[in-house]
């Protein structure tokens, strides 16, 4: 029996296994982009102590010991323990997770904000975009920064309130980004080729819009949960953040592992947006993504094309 009939099972050559999309986009990241996968880990990392922080913390964030105020590192209590006689170490596990929540959930919530206003707003421009763009616009004269106080003063704090009021603010006034993007493509052939072989605006802008700047809705996130974590450090170190029974990375300036982790989780997700959107943009140098049509919209378009042409 020959190789060529060992590799035949049931009368069918053996294909060469295929791994996974995922599997693929992961390790092209580590190849090419070193820094995209040191920001996966670090996001990785927090996100797992943030879960696993019921289990991870030595002493309780609630249990106070009025003898051991202010006291430094030691076997006992590796960070020190606070003014309270809390164990730093286990504030700072907590405080984890409520900045990954804030930070991933104001993020998302002002990603779907910015793109339902914006998207629409400029696909079908005219007053309904002009109208928009003016609210925007005195939305914007307002510091944002006033209008979280604000919010956070008249609104019960919790996290959740935390999230939709980080993520509503961000959300109106990233609307502007995601109308600049919209607007860029809109002009383009392919969209009135969509719309003349039968497509509504609602699939064109589905289906054509929103993907075309699935790049920058990415960069817009990343950068978003940055901006969410150190707007609710800064809300909770000025007193007006989350509750005082929530550890928070805010709360903990005064020592200095707060600021580093949340430099390195900024910068960690900061990285790995960028490096995600090198790899999936098919207009960038070595993007993997790749515009497919089926059959019957490829005749059409091929109708559509030549009758234009004909027209010229």
């Amino acid at each position: 029996m020959t190789n060529d009939n060992k590799n035949v099972a049931g009368g069918r050559p053996a294909e060469e296994k295929q791994h996974s999309f995922v599997f693929d986009l992961f390790k092209r990241m580590v190849v090419e982009k070193p820094l995209g996968a040191f920001g996966l880990v670090v996001i990785i990392v927090f996100l797992a102590i943030g879960i696993f922080a019921k289990y991870l913390i030595p002493f309780s964030i609630i249990q106070i010991n009025l003898h051991m105020i202010n006291q430094p590192s030691s076997s006992t209590h590796l960070m020190g323990t606070d003014f309270l006689g809390r164990d730093v170490l286990s504030q700072f596990i907590y405080g984890a997770r409520s900045s990954m929540e804030v930070g991933l959930g104001a993020a998302a919530l002002a990603i779907v904000i910015s793109v339902l206003i914006g998207a629409p707003t400029a696909f079908i421009g005219g007053k309904t975009d002009m109208i928009v763009q003016r609210f925007i616009d005195v939305w914007l004269s307002v510091p944002a920064f006033i209008v979280l106080l604000i919010m956070m003063t008249l609104l019960p704090r919790s996290i959740f309130t935390m999230i939709m009021v980080l993520g509503t603010t961000a959300g109106i006034g990233g609307a502007r980004l995601i109308r600049s993007a919209v607007i860029v493509i809109k002009p383009n052939t392919y969209i009135s080729a969509s719309e003349a072989i039968g497509s509504s605006r609602l699939q064109s802008l589905l289906r054509h819009i929103v993907p075309n700047i699935m790049p920058m809705i990415i960069v817009a996130f990343t950068l978003g949960v940055g901006q969410a974590i150190m707007s609710e450090a800064a809300l909770d170190w000025l007193g007006f953040g989350l509750p005082v029974n929530i550890p928070s990375w805010g709360t903990m300036y005064p020592w200095p592992w707060a600021p580093l982790a949340i430099s390195l989780t900024i910068f960690g997700i900061n990285m790995f947006g960028d490096s995600l959107r090198d790899l999936l943009d098919p207009r960038l140098r070595g993007g993997v993504g790749r515009y497919t049509l089926k059959p019957k919209k490829l005749q059409q378009l091929r109708k559509y094309f030549a009758k234009e042409q004909a027209n010229d």
